[in-house]
């Protein structure tokens, strides 16, 4: 019990230490993020198995059966985006140590990059709805100055518009909570539930679950709430990007919105139907629209709104397969796609353009980057036997057997386009005529090339997770706290 709280406030020393430290020793920054970024990881490896935990910051606890200090829950849920969050940062923070050396100030840097993960831990752990709102916030805003800093004019109008759009998204948020305060006189999420499930659902907690749906959507870029994200990714230095599209928008859209409609509000059959419809029109928008584009981060971009559609259609069927799916895939999506994006940044960075049709030959001079893009490109195609395959496959399952055949269609359908998006990539960047200036090419320093070799080995293996001892550990768990929907009041809250 008394680990959870260290997710918080570890990262949260740590950010206000880098500045302090930073000015006298040179290596602090890479060693201190690093190393923070590793302890966080190793208590997420540490969690795994457990039983629901409650931990009542301060002491505070219920007085007759209310609710009234702060909680921090973990659950199979819990532990399965802490798992996901800090073992992305941690292999971006490796990364950084040498790709961050082009821009100003490492310093700064981790310190906002330490703050965002403080914040996304602490989303993940929140048990009551206004600290979920903090963290949120404390992770948004930290993202919005990630986005900007390499202070050109692209990035600072990215920015911009991603701080516009997610103040809407977290206005929204807001509003919604203090309605849903006011109906039910608590911020506990699991005493809402318990109240929200005796009083029953109306018009009230309807119009509440559509600013939250519009709210959460905006945040996770699914469509047609995306506007925002096309122009933020490719701005942002590849760390940030691979953060960005691998965990954050999951964690504050998906795992947000996901928690509160199973677990506060309760899954109707409408809001089912409604995320997969969203799902399915992400699905294929976001795909068509990624074949149109040259920029390679602009591309994964748009690729991350489809694939996002993948683990909304899983989570949004509402079945136990479905479940699995969807969250099999968030974990996959987490993986591959951060090492597409720290492919492009290793791309950027030896060869200085991010535009497909300037590139060619690339495989020859930057082995690691192009092998490893090549792994990541078939897992996120779902080409057996990689990751990406057997997630999909299970949604499709998931969606035949609930008898959607046009959902499990369109599955079908966006995984041919995704294999023939990341072919046009292969194609161009790495198989093509060689570029002009291939001679001057490199592969990328070892501290970049390792957490691309990590993440491409994990998208071997990560298969391995649905054998039944493997699943029953990491997955299931968090399949059950879906499952069993409203019954998360009874366990946080004891009977």
């Amino acid at each position: 019990m008394q680990n959870i709280p260290l997710f918080v406030t570890i990262p949260l020393c740590a950010a206000f230490l880098m500045p302090i430290l930073g000015r006298f020793f040179k290596n602090i920054p890479d060693i201190l993020a690093n190393s923070t970024n590793l302890i966080l990881f190793f208590l997420s490896l540490v969690n795994i198995g457990l039983p629901l935990t409650v931990y009542k910051v301060g002491g505070w606890g219920a007085i007759g059966g209310i609710p009234i200090g702060i909680y921090m829950v973990l659950d199979g849920f819990s532990i399965l985006m802490l798992l996901i969050i800090n073992l992305i940062a941690f292999l971006v923070t490796i990364y950084s140590v040498k790709y961050m050396e082009k821009f100003t100030d490492k310093t700064k840097f981790y310190t906002l990059f330490l703050l965002m993960i403080a914040g996304m831990n602490g989303v993940v752990l929140s048990g009551d709805m206004f600290n979920l709102f903090i963290f949120l916030e404390i992770a948004s805003i930290a993202s919005y100055t990630l986005v900007a800093f390499g202070t050109e004019a692209e990035e600072l109008e990215a920015a911009f518009k991603y701080q516009v759009m997610g103040s809407v998204a977290s206005g929204m948020i807001l509003l919604g909570i203090a309605i849903l305060y006011s109906y039910v006189g608590t911020l506990n999420m699991a005493d809402a539930a318990r109240i929200i499930a005796i009083s029953g659902s109306n018009k009230l907690i309807l119009f509440v679950s559509s600013l939250f749906l519009m709210g959460f959507g905006l945040k996770a870029a699914i469509m047609p709430f995306h506007a925002w994200l096309p122009d933020a990714h490719p701005s942002a230095p590849a760390p940030i990007s691979a953060i960005l599209s691998g965990v954050l928008i999951k964690v504050i859209g998906v795992y947000a919105l996901v928690r509160i409609l199973f677990n506060i509000i309760g899954l109707t059959v409408t809001f089912s139907y409604i995320l997969m419809i969203l799902a399915a029109i992400s699905m294929i928008a976001g795909v068509l629209l990624a074949l149109g584009q040259w920029d390679l981060k602009r591309l994964l971009a748009y690729c991350s709104i489809s694939q996002i559609g993948y683990i909304i259609l899983g989570i949004g069927l509402g079945t136990p397969l479905g479940i699995l799916g969807g969250l099999f895939h968030l974990f996959n999506h987490s993986v591959f796609k951060s090492l597409l994006f720290l492919n492009s940044g290793s791309i950027d960075y030896s060869v200085g353009t991010r535009d497909l049709q300037k590139m060619g030959g690339l495989s020859e001079k930057m082995p690691i980057t192009g092998n490893t893009s090549l792994i990541a490109s078939m897992s996120i195609a779902g080409i057996p036997p990689f990751s990406g395959f057997w997630s999909k496959l299970i949604i499709i399952l998931a969606c035949i057997q609930t008898r959607h055949f046009i959902f499990a269609f369109i599955a079908v359908l966006d995984s041919i386009l995704t294999l023939v998006l990341f072919l046009k990539v292969q194609r161009y960047a790495f198989w093509g005529k060689p570029m002009i200036n291939i001679d001057k090419i490199k592969e990328v320093p070892k501290f970049m090339s390792i957490p691309m070799i990590i993440l491409a080995v994990l998208c071997c293996v990560m298969g391995l997770l649905l054998l039944p001892q493997v699943r029953l550990l990491v997955l299931d768990p968090a399949v059950e706290v879906l499952k069993n929907g409203l019954e998360y009041s009874k366990l946080v809250l004891g009977g």
